[in-house]
Order: C-alpha cells, then structure tokens, then sequence
C-alpha cells in the first residue's frame, strides 16, 4: 500500500506549529515566570501532539477505507480525549505548570491555523489586486 503524503498545508501548519511554540517559549521565558513558560511548553506539546496523532488516526482510517470508519474515528477519538485529559488533570492537580501559561500553549494549534487563514485571505487579496 503506498502511503498517502502529506497535502502541503498539513506539512506547513505542522512546521508553523513548532514555530509558534518556540516564539511563545523564548519571549515568556525572558519576561515571565518559569512556570507560566512550563505551562505553554507543555500546554504546546500537548497541542501539537493531538494534532499529529488527530492526522495519523484519520489518514489510517481512510487509507484502509473500513466500513466502520466513524465508530472507529470516534474511538479513537474518545481514547485522544481520554488519555489528554488525564496528563491535563496531573499537569492542574500537582501545579506543575501555570494555568494561563497551560491554556495558552493549548492554543498553539489554533492560533496557527487562525494566523495561516489571515496569511493565505492577505496573500491571495494582494494577488487579485496586481
């Protein structure tokens, strides 16, 4: 079976997530606490992490095209969920991370895909106008 390669979008959202992560990293560690900058390292890998195993899980699911797809994607799906909520839970309970820095490494994800989108609207409006 040929494996499927990635769209370029995915590979430049993927790369951007680590960008994102090491700006965010490096300007709170200059300015903040330790802890806040733990809380967007692992609030970022954790993110990040979702988002990878997210794409492996549906790339498998529809690679091999199975009848129970959507009970599968949901399963997995659950176990993702499940498995991100227990880190999430010894991360708050043990204070091992800030959680405003937590939350905002959590959104890695989302302010890449936002940033992408205003990148992509911008870049393709100034095309139109030349």
């Amino acid at each position: 079976m040929n494996p499927i390669e990635k769209v370029p979008l995915q590979k430049k959202l993927e790369i951007t997530n680590w960008i994102v992560l090491a700006v965010l990293l490096l300007g709170s560690s200059f300015f903040l606490s330790f802890r806040f900058s733990l809380g967007i390292l692992l609030g970022g890998l954790i993110s990040i992490l979702n988002f990878y195993w997210l794409h492996q899980n549906l790339r498998n699911t529809f690679q091999r095209l199975m009848d129970g797809a959507k009970s599968s994607i949901l399963f997995k799906y659950c176990i993702r969920l499940a498995v991100t909520a227990v880190i999430l839970y010894f991360i708050i309970v043990y204070r091992v991370a800030d959680v405003l820095g937590l939350l905002l490494g959590l959104s890695i994800v989302v302010i890449n895909i936002v940033f992408t989108v205003i990148m992509t609207f911008h870049k393709k409006t100034f095309e139109e106008v030349s």
